[in-house]
Parts: structure tokens; C-alpha cells; sequence
């Protein structure tokens, strides 16, 4: 409203002039007012034809449901990355990049159509009024929340709402086998992008940052200065599977490895306007070691700050090439809820190198080029990464580095054999390690209630049964592989998932990470201190 009321003229038409310049300007359009409204305008004829199917058309048409279309339409003759965002996503796209929403602070399953505590967020909302893990939540300010045609998001938005506002809450606990009524207040309550932090040895910290939100660098912040008083004189920072998000949160966070007036990296225009960015005087861990674990769906964001520390000869990339996305999106309302994330400009690491891949032959092969490095092998040997010798850059030191499809990494991890893989499928994507624990606790929750966290750590072992239990669950779900060949790493993820259903993902992660192959490779890097100067791959033009 602030905006709008800037705008006052003495006339209705003076009005609508000065917001059509205004909308213009935000969506870095060239036209004139006068072109604008012309009825010669492009954008004049678009909105004369949602006009004639809205009063002319013989049938009722959903128009918004036709100017959705267009506009992806649209979008889809650009690059792959400028996006539409619906309305009706708008608010957790909005939630997700914030960091935060106003709840009641927990993360349940819907458990035989009924909403059942997995965890309460510690003193959150739920956690004060004593709300516990097992609990069943029946009904959201006399609204009743169980049942199978409940959609999910229609329970999300009873229990979501604006911080302060109360939601009076009925709620069977089965443990005791009574039922309560509860009011809980509604507060902040935070989306974690830092989803995981440890002490991997005894002087080397692990954090794993799962995207770029505004509260990303002050969790990071935070995390650290957890890990260098628990020693922390060297770090991993576990960038794999982030997709990316704010361009200036990844600045910050660079800055903290970085030297005062290092070159982060710099973007280009259209209009071939180049914009620098410096690390400042601010770093927290600067000269120190740090290794940086990359993999193939490690984009965007993840990529400048692997690719600022790669070209400036600071600390040890690890894992698979990066996705290869080099472009730099700019969010912008459309004025009813909706809004465009729109390419704006390109983003060059400190040696001058772009790490976006070709989309000049269309979206579909864009990514089907990404499905080829499963097939070329180059997820197996890094001899099989592609590169031309015409996007060869080289380091301060001497390092070579190569553009044109993403961060390729000093120190090369093959992917996992294809049982390997299947088990953190298992894991991350369809949450079969997470839905058997949380059945298997509802039987009795009471038989790990006397482990404390370290106890649980050091001296719980999955036995047999529980193994052969979660083959059975998997078995029923017609998914089929060599489980007794997976043994040790099944029985890890199984206590890994009692662990974080218990007591936090810092120890679920901890646990994981003895399994993991990249973690591995970096505690035998650091034990023998190898400092390598690049992975060697074959000179292969695109």
C-alpha cells in the first residue's frame, strides 16, 4: 500500500500512468507509458484476447487458469530457470526462501489418517504446552483433522497461522490412553537450511547447508562458532543436493573463507553491465582448512561459492561435477499474488569462467544432456567428463580449471553401486527408513526412553529382527534388491532414523556419515595432507 500511495496524482488517469511506469520499471520492461497503453502493444494484445474470451466466448472459460499457461508458455521460450510461480504457491515458495512461517512446532506423519507427532520443534509452541512424540492430534479449533479425504495441505493450513494467534487443539495421547484438550500459541517457527552440524574428528567440523534462505548465513553463523568452540580447526561444508537460492546470502557466506578484496565472483547484463563482489575484512574462518563436497545436483548458489573458493586456490573441492547452472534470477510481483523469477544476468567465477551449461536446443535436451552423464560414466571415472579446451582457465597457483558445464571438483568421488544408491533413495526420496521407524516406535516408544544421546550413539546396535522387519516392509512395497549384501549400511540408516525420530538430525547425520563414501575420502585427504592441485580428466571437446 506504501508503494501505491507514492503514486498519488490529482487524476484517476495520471493515476494508472505513473503505476504503469512503475510496474514497467520493476519488470525491467523498455517501452514507454505511451507504448505501454498503446493498443500497437504486444502486451495490448494479449489482454484484448483474455478480454474477448472472458465476455464473448460462447462457454464459461477459467481465464486465470488460460493467462497461467501463457505466461509458461512464455517462459518456455527463454532459459530453463526463468520460472512462474503461481498464487496459490506463492506463500510456501515465499515460506521456504524466508526461513520461517508462524505454527505450533512439529513435524508429524499422517499415520492411518490421523496427523501423529513425529517430533516437536524444542520450545516451540507444541513443545511448552507439552504436546509429545506419539500424539494424535484430532481436531484444529473444533475442525476435524483425521480422516482419508483430508488433503495434506488442507491440515497444514489449520495448523499454520499468523505468530500470536492461538488454535485450541484436540489431541489422544495413546501412551496413557486419554484424551486432551490443548491451546497453543502460535509462534515463529523456523525452516532449517543448515540441516545438519557435527565434529567429524576431533579438530574438523561437518555442516551441511541444504539451500540459500535468508536465514541461511545466520545459520551458518551460528553452527560454526558451535563447531570451533567444540575445536573445530578445519571444516566440511557439505553443499551436495543443493539446488541453490539467494545469490547474496552465497556472497556472504564465501566471504568467510576469503581474504579482504578477493574477487567472489562477478555478473554480466544484457546490456554488458559487469557487477563485482569483494570478500571484506569479516571472515570467521579464513587461512584454515576447508573441503567443500559438490555433487551432480549441487546448482546454482552451491556453485559460486565452490567455484570462488576453486579459483582462488582456498581450500579442496570434493565429490562429482556440479549441475552447471550460471545464470542469476531476479523475483518480480505480477501484481495478483503471482510472480516471475526471470533471468537477469550471468555469473562468472574470479577467473572469468561460466559454469552454465547450453540450453540453445531447448529445455527437454537441456536436461536430457544432465540424464547423459549417467550413461557417459562420468559418474563413475572422472576420465569421462567432457571438456573443451577452449574453456580452460587457470588459477592464481597454477591450477587448471575448465567452464562450461559446472564445478568440475579437485579430488573425484564415483556414485555408489546401484544397491547403494537404491538405499538412499530409500532413505531420501520415498522415506522408507523414516515411515518403518516410526512405526516401529509406535509399538512400544517406552524401550528407548532410558538412552541418553551419547549412550544411544555409542552402545545402541540394530539387532536382526529389526533388520529382517524392514525387508519385510520393504518386500511389501515391491522393491527388491541383494538387503543382506547392504547389511551394515541398512542397519546405520536404521539407527540413523531412530536417532533423528528420537533426538535431533545432528545425530541421525552423524551416524550416516560413517557410511559415507565422500567423508571417507576427505579423513584419508586430511590424514595424509594432500593438498592436490586438480582433478586430471581427458581433454575431450564438446
Amino acid at each position: 500500500m506504501e508503494k501505491k500511495n507514492s503514486y498519488l496524482w490529482p487524476t484517476l488517469f495520471a493515476l494508472a500512468v505513473a503505476l504503469g511506469v512503475f510496474i514497467g520499471g520493476k519488470l525491467h520492461f523498455n517501452d514507454t507509458p505511451e507504448r505501454l497503453f498503446s493498443t500497437n502493444s504486444k502486451k495490448d494484445k494479449l489482454n484484448r484476447l483474455i478480454d474477448y474470451i472472458d465476455y464473448e466466448y460462447v462457454d464459461d472459460v477459467d481465464t486465470d487458469s488460460i493467462v497461467d499457461v501463457t505466461v509458461n508458455n512464455i517462459l518456455g521460450k527463454l532459459d530453463p530457470h526463468s520460472v512462474y510461480i503461481p498464487r496459490s504457491e506463492m506463500q510456501e515458495v515465499s515460506e521456504n526462501m524466508k526461513g520461517d512461517f508462524g505454527g505450533i512446532g512439529i513435524s508429524f506423519y499422517m499415520f492411518r489418517d490421523t496427523i501423529t507427532v513425529i517430533r516437536t520443534i524444542k520450545n516451540g509452541p507444541s513443545y511448552i504446552t507439552g504436546i509429545m512424540p506419539g500424539d494424535r492430534i484430532l481436531m484444529a479449533d473444533k475442525d476435524t483433522l483425521f480422516g482419508k479425504r483430508i488433503p495434506n495441505d488442507t491440515v497444514v493450513s489449520k495448523l499454520k497461522g499468523r505468530i500470536g494467534t492461538k488454535v485450541d487443539l484436540k489431541v489422544f495421547r495413546k501412551t496413557e490412553n486419554r484424551f486432551m484438550d490443548v491451546t497453543v500459541t502460535r509462534n515463529k517457527i523456523p525452516i532449517k537450511s543448515v540441516v545438519a552440524y557435527y565434529m567429524l574428528t576431533k579438530d574438523m567440523g561437518y555442516l551441511k547447508i541444504n539451500r540459500f534462505a535468508e536465514s541461511t548465513f545466520n545459520e551458518f553463523k551460528d553452527a560454526l562458532r558451535k563447531l570451533k568452540l567444540r575445536g573445530a580447526e578445519k571444516l566440511v561444508l557439505d553443499l551436495r543436493d543443493n539446488p541453490g537460492g539467494y545469490l547474496g546470502i552465497a556472497e556472504k557466506l564465501t566471504d568467510e573463507f576469503l581474504e579482504e578484496d578477493k574477487l567472489i565472483l562477478f555478473t554480466k547484463n544484457k546490456k554488458g553491465r559487469i557487477k563485482k563482489a569483494y570478500a571484506t575484512d569479516k571472515g570467521d574462518f579464513e587461512d584454515k582448512p576447508v573441503y567443500v563436497l559438490i555433487n551432480e545436483r549441487s546448482a546454482s548458489a552451491s556453485e559460486i561459492i565452490a567455484g570462488a573458493l576453486q579459483d582462488n586456490d582456498i581450500g579442496t573441492i570434493v565429490g562429482r561435477r556440479s549441475f552447471g547452472k550460471g545464470l542469476v534470477q531476479r523475483e518480480m510481483d505480477l501484481g495478483d499474488g503471482s510472480a516471475v523469477r526471470l533471468t537477469v544476468s550471468r555469473y562468472y567465477t574470479p577467473t572469468g569462467r561460466s559454469i552454465q551449461k547450453s540450453y540453445e536446443n531447448g529445455h527437454r535436451d537441456y536436461y536430457q544432456k544432465f540424464m547423459e552423464r549417467y550413461r557417459s560414466g562420468e559418474m563413475i571415472s572422472v576420465d569421462s567428463i567432457k571438456v573443451a579446451d577452449s574453456l580452460k582457465f587457470v588459477t592464481p597457483k597454477g591450477k587448471v580449471v575448465y567452464g562450461g558445464g559446472g564445478i568440475i571438483p579437485d579430488v573425484f568421488v564415483p556414485i555408489g553401486s546401484n544397491e547403494e544408491e537404491a538405499i538412499e533413495s530409500m532413505d531420501d526420496t520415498y522415506q522408507f527408513f523414516s515411515r518403518f521407524i516410526f512405526e516401529h516406535l509406535e509399538e512400544d516408544r517406552n524401550r528407548y526412553a532410558d538412552y541418553t544421546k551419547n549412550q544411544f550413539l555409542e552402545e545402541f546396535r540394530v539387532d536382526d529382527i529389526l533388520f529382517d522387519n524392514f525387508i519385510d516392509f520393504v518386500l511389501n512395497r515391491k522393491i527388491r534388491l541383494d538387503f543382506y549384501a547392504q547389511e551394515e549400511k541398512i542397519k546405520a540408516y536404521l539407527k540413523a532414523n531412530i536417532a533423528e525420530q528420537l533426538f535431533s538430525p545432528n545425530i541421525s547425520a552423524q551416524i550416516k556419515g560413517e557410511h559415507d563414501a565422500m567423508l571417507k575420502k576427505v579423513k584419508a585427504l586430511d590424514a595424509l595432507e594432500i593438498k592436490p592441485a586438480g582433478a586430471e580428466i581427458s581433454h575431450v571437446e564438446n
